[in-house]
């Protein structure tokens, strides 16, 4: 399934294209050709952004967890 934010991203992508459709440079199929070829890099580019940024924001550290002991007194200090 396509996410919504890759869909948005190609029509960015493609915006210019679509600009030109509108002033008449453009025929339809190449601003929908753009629009095709913009998908998949679009998701490529996404995706890689969320790979990297998967990690961020987690409080939960890893390892197992411990809790602090009374600390006994050392041997050459006197109380």
């Amino acid at each position: 399934m396509i996410r919504p934010s890759v869909l948005l991203f190609a029509l960015l992508m493609s915006a210019p294209a679509l600009y030109r459709y509108v002033t008449d440079e453009l025929d339809l199929s190449q601003v929908l050709i753009r629009f095709l070829i913009a998908v998949p890099i679009a998701a490529v580019l996404l995706a890689g952004l969320r790979f990297v940024t998967a990690g961020y924001g987690r409080t939960e550290e890893p390892g197992t967890p411990t809790t602090p002991s009374p600390a006994e007194p050392e041997a050459g200090a006197q109380s």
